[in-house]
């Protein structure tokens, strides 16, 4: 009778303790399938999410600067562009050569050539580009003469970038940004006025 009871006991410990282990099991397992859960979701939304690089002209000084008059007007500037491409994903940034044009009145006065290069992840890549700008080519009905007597000129860079992301040396996307900046040159004072880009 004694016996029967300890051996009830110990199977009934044995349970228990069974009882136990397969719920630090299922404990466990669960933990471990949120959490790879909330890794994926980290990584679709966060990690693989593409984006364009911004592609830009930074401020600048002007180095020479020559001007007519509303009467005679003309235009040539030489200044160093501070083109900038930042790139804000978790992979390099891998892009073919372009040109950047530098456009006044909806004419080409000037360009610049961009290299086939990368910028690495979560960085800038800076390239100093020497320009300049001539306006001979301007057709006669342009309003460069009245933008002289106001004292500020008005021009817009355009570029468009191609490339491809890659993120984890496994996954890639083609990405394509465009450059649109508008600037206004102070002529008197030689001197960059405003600078914007979108």
């Amino acid at each position: 009778m004694v016996f029967y009871r300890k051996d009830q006991e110990s199977q009934q410990l044995t349970d228990e303790e069974r009882r136990k282990k397969r719920m630090k099991w299922t404990i466990g397992i669960t933990a471990f399938v949120i959490f790879q859960v909330v890794q994926a979701l980290f990584f679709v939304l966060v990690i693989m999410k593409f984006k364009s690089p911004k592609f830009r002209v930074g401020e600048f000084d002007i180095q020479t600067l020559n001007a007519g008059t509303q009467a005679s007007p003309s235009f040539d500037m030489t200044f160093v562009a501070p083109i900038r491409i930042k790139n804000t994903n978790w992979g390099p940034f891998k892009y073919d050569a372009t040109t950047v044009n530098f456009v006044y009145g909806g004419v080409q006065v000037g360009e610049v050539a961009i290299p086939k290069s990368k910028a690495n992840f979560k960085s800038t890549k800076k390239i100093d580009a020497n320009v300049t700008l001539n306006f001979t080519n301007l057709p006669s009905d342009s309003t460069l003469g009245s933008e002289l007597s106001s004292g500020v000129i008005t021009l817009n860079s355009q570029g468009e970038l191609k490339g491809k992301v890659t993120v984890m040396f496994m996954f890639k996307k083609n990405k394509t940004s465009q450059m649109n900046c508008t600037m206004a040159i102070d002529v008197s004072a030689k001197a960059l006025k405003s600078l914007s880009c979108r």
